[in-house]
């Protein structure tokens, strides 16, 4: 009786398994179902866990590739696993990865002279996250707005915050409250109370809501989750204006559109004047969470010992990071390749418009693009990572992208091909987004958080 090779029999599994694959059930990853089982409902995540990156690239645990065109919703701006940033992350770690705020460490001081000499401001505050630092920045506004006669405790006369409809500035409490986007605020109600919406971009209404008890107002230079839209330079000017004549503070919300992103150190430069306070995150740590407050001497002298605080707020490891990545800009004049590529992106997408009636609008600056639909983003989000493409869908109409200011002309060219067969391939089965409806927040997958 001829026996059958080890060989062979492999071989034949292996056709058998073939064969009957289209009926057999794929075991779900243990790592996913761990997820599902103990994690807060709070995202509703494609089942692809990612596994590692490499420049503008990610791979996830079956080895696909996909081109990055969102890098972790602008925190990556150096792409994955930067060479200057592992080896310094690397050397940190081997050093003091913690060191109390109650002592001085190498990092934080000169990280602190950048950010002030890039900013244009005098003084920061390092925080754990851009939320954090919306927070910290309210907590100053009421501090510099309340006379020394009244009482610590009672409601100051100058107590109300402006901030600008479609804003979003974060998920902790404060942040919640002047964040107009419903969905993130009602469910928590009530805020914290004295906060009121302006039109965005409407000065009239601007000058309507502005008087002296207000004590700030706080914009997004760019907006993100709003649908990636510019505050215009008239209502830049105007708003400074008023917050000058009335006493009170213009915050500059720069989390995502700031640190190089359009172009410019920060988004506010394009203006003639600066802001009181600044605040930064995302991209500042390479990765790292980070965040900061960024102010003038007149506010910070309001400050002293005891009156704010963090724990894990500009540790040793995470400065040196973020020390790093400002470095790597100037050094490799990522500015300029901010812009060129920026430039290649929207006269790539402009002729993607003229192919396809559905797209309304190209807007962003440098590398901080929306494209708005007239049908629902999310599914061509879902389609896109079929095809190895990572963006994400902003204000349930607009796919942002935010790549990373590594990228090449290249991988611009990728990103184009790959969109050109994404928005030729994904049905259309949303509707219109000037039909007046509200999207379902359950079927927008890709909402950014902070």
């Amino acid at each position: 009786m001829m026996r059958t090779s080890p060989r062979k029999k492999a071989v034949s599994r292996a056709a058998f398994k073939s064969k009957t694959s289209g009926i057999q059930t794929v075991k779900q990853d243990a790592r996913l179902l761990d997820a599902e089982k103990f994690l807060l409902p709070t995202y509703k995540r494609a089942p692809v866990i990612m596994m590692h990156g490499r420049g503008a690239y990610v791979f996830d645990a079956t080895g696909k590739k996909y081109l990055d065109f969102l890098g972790g919703i602008a925190v990556n701006a150096l792409g994955h696993a930067h060479p200057r940033i592992v080896k310094v992350i690397r050397r940190e770690a081997a050093r003091a990865i913690h060191l109390s705020n109650l002592y001085h460490n190498a990092h934080q001081g000169p990280l602190a002279r950048k950010l002030a000499a890039w900013s244009g401001l005098d003084r920061v505050f390092f925080t754990n996250s851009g939320t954090e630092a919306v927070d910290g920045a309210m907590k100053l506004a009421r501090l510099v707005a309340r006379n020394p006669e009244e009482a610590p405790g009672t409601t100051a006369r100058k107590h109300r915050f402006l901030a600008l409809e479609n804003s979003f500035h974060g998920r902790t409490f404060g942040a919640i409250s002047v964040t107009s986007t419903e969905k993130y605020r009602l469910p928590f109600a009530p805020v914290v109370p004295g906060a009121e919406f302006v039109r965005f971009n409407d000065v009239a209404d601007l000058e309507s809501k502005f008087d002296s008890t207000v004590c700030a107002i706080l914009l997004e230079t760019i907006q993100g989750e709003g649908g990636i839209r510019s505050v215009s330079e008239a209502f830049w000017n105007r708003a400074r204006a008023l917050a000058t004549q009335h006493g009170a503070l213009s915050i500059a919300d720069e989390i995502q559109c700031g640190l190089g992103r359009t172009g410019r150190y920060f988004a506010y430069q394009k203006f003639s004047s600066k802001p009181d306070i600044a605040l930064i995150a995302k991209p500042l740590a390479a990765g790292l969470p980070l965040g900061a407050i960024l102010t003038s001497e007149a506010v910070a002298s309001r400050v002293s010992p005891g009156m704010h605080g963090t724990t894990f707020g500009g540790g040793p490891l995470a400065c040196a990071a973020a020390l790093e990545f400002l470095e790597t800009i100037e050094s490799e004049k990522l500015l300029e390749n901010i812009r060129a590529r920026g430039a290649e992106l929207r006269e790539g997408l402009a002729k993607l418009a003229a192919k396809f009636d559905f797209i309304r609008e190209i807007r962003g600056e440098g590398l901080m693009v929306g494209v708005e639909l007239s049908v629902e983003g999310a599914p061509f989000v879902a389609e896109a990572m079929q095809h190895g493409l990572l963006i994400n869908c902003t204000h349930d109409f607009t796919l942002r992208l935010l790549p990373p200011f590594i990228i090449n002309r290249a991988q611009v060219r990728e990103f184009l091909r790959l969109f050109e067969l994404i928005l030729a391939t994904t049905p259309q089965q949303a509707f219109a987004s000037d039909s007046g409806k509200t999207a379902d927040p359950a079927r927008v997958a890709h909402a950014a958080a902070r």
